[in-house]
């Protein structure tokens, strides 16, 4: 029986058609960056590997992959977490996500099609509805899928992939923006923004209400972690 602290719940059973090491590796780095898990949480390969269908081996490998791009932390012989955010961190980390999906956004503007805006207005509409059901990691989820379709058009495979290597640090912290995003609809409003200016083929626009995406959440986060710094132990 899988423990409550476990994070394999989210993951699904893998095929057979490429490397079972990447797929392990792709599937957890997915479930990551999309704030599936939070900080803290713990995972075990036995879980993982369970929750995967595959062998302990693969997931042992991915588990290991992703502690050396700074997504896990190894605490122990068997203790693997999901890192708790910094302020040093998250000052970092927004920093380099300002610079490069403001970058990804800009040059994305000119090859975003119909299809493509059509998708990030049934993406929004997805969150709103979620939001509205309080299902926040659905949310996340879905946030991902937005910025990503976004980003993908910028026709630049290595910005994405540094883009991506920043959401695996972020990714769990994300799920400290709700509820109180849901309730003022932060977010909401920028992607609104960005979506506009996408129809009006105007990469500045784009460029700057991603950049206020990404401000906002700095704000709240940066909040939350200081907050949790200064708080007295509990005698």
């Amino acid at each position: 029986m899988l423990e409550k602290s476990d994070i394999a719940a989210p993951l699904a059973p893998l095929g057979r058609q490429a490397s079972l090491g990447e797929l392990a590796y792709a599937s957890l780095k997915e479930s990551i960056i999309s704030g599936q898990f939070v900080p803290g949480s713990k995972l075990t390969v036995r879980s993982a590997a369970q929750a995967l269908g595959v062998s302990t081996t693969p997931v042992r490998d991915a588990i290991v992959r992703l502690i050396g791009e700074g997504a896990l932390v190894n605490l122990g012989p068997k203790t693997v977490v999901v890192p708790v955010l910094t302020i040093s961190t998250l000052d970092e980390v927004t920093k380099i996500r300002l610079a490069l999906e403001g970058l990804a956004a800009f040059e994305a503007t000119p090859h975003m099609n119909d299809a493509d805006i059509s998708f990030l207005e049934e993406t929004q509409i997805r969150i709103n509805e979620a939001m509205d059901e309080a299902q926040y990691t659905d949310v996340l989820r879905l946030n991902k899928a937005f910025h990503f379709r976004l980003y993908a058009a910028s026709e630049m495979p290595r910005l994405v992939t540094l883009i991506e290597s920043q959401w695996l640090r972020i990714g769990p912290s994300l799920n400290d923006l709700y509820p109180e995003f849901a309730i003022h609809r932060r977010g909401v409003s920028n992607h609104q923004w960005a979506i506009g200016g996408l129809k009006e083929r105007d990469p500045s626009t784009v460029r700057a209400a991603i950049e206020n995406d990404l401000r906002e959440g700095y704000r709240r986060l940066s909040n939350l972690v200081q907050s949790r710094q200064t708080e007295p132990e509990n005698a």
